[in-house]
């Protein structure tokens, strides 16, 4: 995670990157936050993961426990933007003053009902220890944010939402996001994080995008092809009841290597189930634009049944044959799937000061 220049004791507008860290659990703290557009998550770092607390959107405040802890001014809680996200930072000097001018007896109120929070976060807190579980030697168990059953829920209910009460406009599938947001919280009582962080891998591997409604304002998910977001689904779901071993997975530098041929492929207008690629021509490529990917990263789709082996020719050119109309097929899908791979590494990886 990106940690955001710290802001210094004064009050005033802040804005945020995706990912960048607001405040860390234990951190010192001597502010609150306004949210005034974007998306906040507050979260308890444990184990190799976290426990998800919220999703914080504009118009509300982020960091007042803080302000009501007797014992030391300290967060109970991380903080990071999910998108971007611009706050107000309001001193806790500045929250004084103005806590200073109410009546004493809606003051006392105020500072009951923080302390039943505080106390109640705690049992929460305590209820939570559950949530990670533990291997062998009392160590914390490999942790991972999505799990195929989540992706399932998701890519699932936004398929079937889409396709039943959507529109297609110019060739593309689209939907209100208010109405998504109806099926996936409402309706299937889907957690809220997990859908919004998978929702912005998707955007960011270009499998939906969001545009402007009736007035004027980014509300309309659009899918770029729909019935591809079946197949990845059906993909997921077949490795599901795999055996590890046996399941479909190649590298991110294999995956480049087969967005390449894919290219290739393309720019012949090439539309049989199989065919050869000038493997060299593409590793040359590689080379001038100084990427360390070589032939070797070719085997896992080798291993899998993607390509055949790599053939050495004339003047010591690199070539194979390449099972293009599966390929194609499920390209998109194992995509996704080192998307989400890397996102989890990330999840899991994440450092805490």
């Amino acid at each position: 995670m990106a940690q955001a220049p710290k802001a210094g004791g004064k009050s005033g507008l802040i804005q945020y990157k995706p990912g960048d860290v607001m405040f860390n659990q234990n951190d010192t703290a001597d502010c609150l936050y306004i949210i005034q557009k974007g998306q906040i998550r507050l979260f308890v770092p444990k184990g190799k993961g976290f426990v998800d607390i919220a999703i914080l959107r504009s118009g509300e405040v982020i960091g007042e426990m803080a302000y009501f802890d007797a014992k030391a001014a300290r967060r109970s809680c991380s903080a990071t933007a999910i998108v971007s996200t611009d706050v107000i930072r309001v001193s806790f000097k500045a929250f004084d003053k103005a806590m200073m001018g109410l009546n004493p007896w809606f003051k006392t109120i105020v500072n009951t009902l923080a302390d039943r929070l505080r106390k109640t976060n705690d049992k929460v807190r305590e209820l939570e220890n559950n949530s990670v579980g533990f291997g062998a030697g009392g160590k914390v168990g490999g942790y991972k944010f999505f799990h195929t059953v989540d992706i399932l829920k998701v890519l699932g209910t936004l398929y079937l939402v889409a396709k039943t009460h959507g529109e297609e406009v110019d060739g593309r599938h689209q939907i209100h996001i208010n109405k998504l947001k109806y099926y996936l919280f409402d309706i299937y009582s889907i957690q809220e994080i997990k859908y919004e962080e998978l929702f912005n891998v998707l955007k960011e591997e270009h499998y939906l995008e969001l545009v402007n409604d009736e007035e004027n304002l980014p509300k309309v998910v659009q899918f770029h092809d729909i019935e591809g977001l079946r197949s990845i689904l059906v993909f997921f779901n077949q490795e599901r009841l795999k055996e590890d071993d046996k399941k479909m997975r190649v590298s991110p530098k294999c995956e480049r290597l087969l967005g390449k041929i894919m290219e290739q492929f393309k720019v012949a207008n090439f539309e049989g189930d199989k065919g050869p690629v000038n493997l060299s021509a593409i590793l040359e490529e590689f080379k001038e634009k100084q990427i360390a990917i070589s032939d070797e990263d070719l085997k896992d789709a080798i291993n899998v049944g993607l390509c055949d082996d790599i053939v050495v020719g004339e003047f010591n050119k690199l070539s194979c044959l390449v099972y293009y109309k599966k390929l194609k097929k499920i390209f998109p899908a194992l995509r996704l799937q080192n998307a989400i791979d890397a996102h989890n590494s990330k999840k899991a990886g994440a450092k805490y000061a």
